[in-house]
């Protein structure tokens, strides 16, 4: 499955478009990470707690987009982008998107 950002794929044309296709995640920090990154907060520097939470979330979300994309009988997804939101004091969601196609060699 090839997933882009981009509105088409070099080398490849669009032969069918199939729709939207979407994957979401909604996770909770907890309160260890919490406190280990509060922590962090006040020394400076990267939150590795949050990033490897932020890169589970993102994984997952694509999974789950690409696998509605091959649901419908799609071999890629274009014009990905990604979108998050809080949901809760400690929750977030990771949205995926994108338009699923049918592509062939040019």
């Amino acid at each position: 499955m090839l997933v882009v950002t981009s509105p088409q794929i070099p080398g490849k044309r669009i032969v069918r478009t199939l729709g939207m296709v979407a994957g979401n995640t909604i996770r909770a920090r907890g309160i260890g990470k919490d406190i280990v990154a509060g922590l962090r907060m006040l020394v400076g520097g990267e939150i590795h707690e949050y990033g490897h939470l932020m890169s589970q979330s993102r994984e997952q979300a694509v999974d789950r987009m690409t696998a509605k994309a091959e649901k419908l009988g799609a071999n890629a997804v274009i014009s990905v982008d990604f979108q998050n939101s809080v949901i809760a004091k400690s929750c977030a969601e990771m949205l995926c998107y994108g338009t699923a196609v049918v592509v062939e060699d040019e």
